[in-house]
């Protein structure tokens, strides 16, 4: 039995993708119940693969991801899918690492699908839940400035000094982490790279190469969930699998700083942070890159939004990142013009601690004079 070819007429057919420290696990039921195949695994390597058996079911297949499950789904409706998430409340309790089971999540899309909502591309995984992000968000303002006061939390440098720090969360994601990296290095450039676990155990010599050529790494958790829906024990594990993943991967030590999926923060959740240790990076610039407006309009975004120690956030994983790539080389050509010099999020502050030197350093395009600068992070 194989995909569309294998069920009965008029049986819809529903996908659960779960993850676990090892990878994905596909299980798929017909409109019965039935398992139409034997689980699936695809190791982080391989995600591509699984995105194309899914696909081979055909259009009417529902593929249901868990809310922890944050870096797939641009991927998916990419290659036609159609998407859904899964929210706690419908589902069995979670593992401390890893998702509810895939057979789990394609019963719930088969028993509960009015339940569940359905992604669209432009709004991501937080589709839905951008009103709940937002209540997060601004019961974290007290703890947020505290913490900030205290050199733990940082949304940008120094206001006095003509700096910017790229930075890309998701990655790595090939082609793009690669072509990111390209670009980068043909301007002596240097940035930060907030992996996810999963996608650093899946693609390591992209780390390799993000430390070889001196940016620095740092930690976006295993699998981009929702942090305050998380317990202690279960954000823990999200991040020092995370550390340990990148540290391997980079062939480096385990990164310094913490970026929050969507940014999404509660007192509780900084609390928790701050007392693993964890440096959270936020940004003030966001061209909402992921949301694929065009490299035009990206570019125009970030350099209508720089400020002096700006921290940009960009993404090189969770999807097609060609535009974040093409728009590029003009916001680089621009800031360097307007005086700017790139640095890592380290180098904006000399509150957090920087990530030990790599064996290599990017170089300074000849011609582009102070402007081009970097400082070492």
């Amino acid at each position: 039995m194989n995909g569309a070819a294998g069920r009965a007429p008029g049986s819809v057919p529903y996908a659960g993708i779960a993850w676990n420290s090892t990878g994905y696990e596909v299980a798929v039921l017909d409109g019965d119940g039935r398992p139409v195949r034997s689980p699936v695994a695809f190791t982080p390597r391989r995600a591509e693969d699984m995105i194309a058996y899914l696909a081979g079911f055909g259009p009417g297949l529902v593929t249901v991801v868990e809310s922890t499950n944050g870096i797939l789904d641009g991927r998916l409706m990419a290659a036609g899918l159609t998407v859904h998430r899964a929210d706690p409340q419908v589902l069995p309790d979670r593992p401390l690492f890893g998702s509810v089971g895939a057979g789990d999540l394609a019963e719930a899309g088969r028993r509960a699908r009015a339940s569940l909502t359905r992604l669209v591309r432009t709004r991501g995984t937080q589709t839905g839940r951008e009103g709940e992000l937002e209540s997060w968000i601004s019961s974290s303002e007290h703890a947020l400035a505290r913490l900030t006061g205290a050199g733990t939390v940082l949304s940008h440098g120094d206001r006095a000094c003509r700096e910017v720090a790229l930075t890309f969360d998701d990655g790595p994601l090939p082609p793009y982490t690669g072509q990111v990296l390209d670009v980068l290095e043909r301007y002596g450039v240097p940035a930060t790279f907030f992996c996810v676990g999963m996608n650093a155990r899946g693609h390591p010599e992209e780390l390799a190469r993000m430390r070889e050529r001196g940016h620095e790494v740092a930690n976006h958790t295993w699998s981009h969930p929702f942090l305050p829906e998380l317990t202690r024990a279960q954000l823990r594990e999200q991040v020092q699998r995370t550390q340990e993943a990148v540290a391997e991967a980079s062939g480096g030590p385990a990164p310094a700083l913490f970026r929050p999926p969507y940014g999404a923060r509660t007192p509780e959740v900084l609390g928790w942070l701050a007392e693993a240790g964890s440096r959270v990076v936020l940004w003030d610039v966001a061209p909402d890159d992921w949301t694929m407006p065009g490299a035009d309009t990206i570019a125009r975004r970030i350099l209508g939004g720089v400020r002096p120690g700006s921290v940009v956030l960009l993404h090189d994983g969770g999807g097609d990142r060609s535009q974040t790539v093409a728009a590029l080389p003009v916001v680089i050509e621009r800031l360097l013009a307007d005086g700017y010099r790139f640095v890592t999020v380290s180098g904006l502050t000399p509150d957090l601690v920087p990530d030990p030197a790599p064996a290599r350093r990017p170089s300074p395009r000849a011609g582009r004079g102070a402007g081009a600068a970097i400082r070492a992070a």
